[in-house]
């Protein structure tokens, strides 16, 4: 039962708050959630109830929640410099930040442009890749080439990489120029038989023949998630990422590996170019890089891409207000503290095969199809039919996803995300300083939960 101030809370939530991405239909007769406060691997809802938090918040929260150390890094800056702007001017916390990332990143990525999320700094790297060519009197090459079923945010821009039809039919048209190609999944290519190399090549080549179809010479830049997390977290198969990478030098394309969920720690590594083995021309990161503490993005750079604005009057044209935000940048060099001092990459990767044993462990139930991805980033997909892995309509998918499962798994005190942008999938992606004790919860609510959907169905 709500006290006065829940009730009012509920109400006000009810009539003024936009939740994003969110049925407001569904809370008319049910609570909206509210989360109060969080501490490590669990978060606590206005009742005192506590959750595991499966997702990390949205991919975000990599060192847990409730990080004393990182809330008064926020307010030792705010206290001294709460605010100005990287527009013809820098600030201490952006330059130390920006030196940091560079010598983190791959390669000879050394240029850092600030932003305030993943989809902002998408759009940036597209927009980088646009006017990069015509300063270098390469006009004609603007187009991008994505994937289906990728997600890659919100803006216009980045709207038109993302390869979700029903995330973009009600915005367009959009900007022009995007172009798909297949998702990396293994598991729906029967074609291939057991051989993932040999569909790791058919895949990076379906990228080479749409650069041949739209022609090389309009092509700026292939965007690719390394773990593509909408459809359930594709991981790439062997000698994939290397390939497309040729495929670009071939053509001269620019390869931007997007890692806002990838980065800092979710793969084990600070990049995930580095557990791949590949080198991109651009990164594109947030989330993690805060650990969710305080906004903040991205686009990490080569040193190539940042040659023609280094002489002349040439400007990169582009900006946001709050970019490198100082508090922002405190937080996220507060939060690279963490993961050097209690070792939070040796951590992952030292769990990563418990991770994966806890959820492998629910394969033997008939609505699990397919268990996969890597480091503390894994999608569960579900069919009907293990052996022809028939999957569920529309109608059932509604049903079993959000009549059902998101519901239900949160009942039982876990937040995770039951999706069909693709075909049905659960999706974990618990904080980094998770262990085996939370990979055993994760699995036994995943168990009662799927057992009651499998009777539903």
């Amino acid at each position: 039962m709500t006290t006065g101030t829940d009730a009012s809370l509920q109400d006000s939530a009810r009539r003024h708050l936009w939740m994003h991405f969110t049925r407001l239909s569904s809370y008319d007769g049910h609570e909206v959630p509210v989360i109060v406060r969080g501490e490590g691997a669990y978060v606590y809802d206005q009742h005192g109830k506590r959750y595991l938090d499966g997702l990390s918040g949205l991919f975000v929260v990599q060192v847990g929640h409730g990080r004393r150390e990182i809330a008064e890094a926020a307010a030792r800056q705010a206290s001294e410099l709460a605010y100005f702007p990287l527009w013809s001017y820098a600030h201490p916390r952006a330059v130390e930040l920006a030196e940091r990332l560079a010598s983190l990143a791959p390669g000879d990525l050394n240029r850092i442009f600030f932003t305030t999320g993943g989809s902002e700094a998408v759009e940036s790297a597209w927009k980088l890749a646009r006017q990069y060519f015509k300063s270098v009197g390469q006009p004609s090459r603007w187009k991008v080439i994505s994937r289906d079923i990728a997600y890659h945010g919100t803006t216009m821009g980045a709207l038109s990489i993302t390869g979700v039809p029903d995330l973009k039919s009600v915005f367009e048209p959009l900007v022009p120029g995007a172009v798909k190609v297949p998702a990396a999944n293994f598991y729906r290519a029967p074609e291939h038989g057991d051989d993932p190399v040999a569909f790791g090549r058919w895949a990076a080549d379906e990228i080479e023949r749409a650069i041949l179809r739209e022609g090389p010479d309009t092509v700026a830049a292939v965007f690719l998630e390394p773990v593509q997390n909408s459809g359930g977290c594709f991981t790439p198969p062997p000698g994939y990422l290397q390939r497309v990478r040729e495929i670009c030098d071939r053509y001269g394309v620019l390869l931007v590996s997007d890692e806002v969920i990838c980065a800092f720690g979710r793969l084990g590594h600070y990049f995930a170019a580095e557990r791949y083995g590949f080198q991109p021309d651009m990164i594109t990161v947030a989330k993690g890089l805060t650990s969710g503490y305080s906004p903040l993005g991205a686009l990490i750079a080569s040193d190539r891409l940042v040659e023609p604005f280094l002489s002349g009057g040439r400007t990169f044209l582009h900006g946001y207000t709050f970019a490198g935000h100082p508090v922002s940048c405190a937080v996220a060099l507060a939060n690279l503290d963490v993961f050097e001092r209690e070792g939070i990459l040796d951590h992952v990767r030292k769990n990563e095969g418990a991770f994966r044993e806890a959820l492998e462990s629910l394969s033997d139930l008939p609505i699990v199809g397919d268990v996969r991805g890597d480091g503390y980033f894994y999608g569960i997909e579900l069919v009907k039919d293990k052996a022809t892995k028939e999957t569920f309509d529309d109608e059932e998918s509604e049903r079993l996803l959000r009549g059902f499962l998101s519901p239900r798994l949160f009942e039982a005190g876990l937040v995770c995300r039951a999706d069909d942008r693709g075909d049905p999938v659960v999706q974990l992606a618990p904080t980094l300083v998770c262990g085996e004790e939370q990979f055993a919860e994760i699995s036994s609510i995943l168990r009662t939960v799927l057992e009651e959907a499998w009777k539903r169905i």
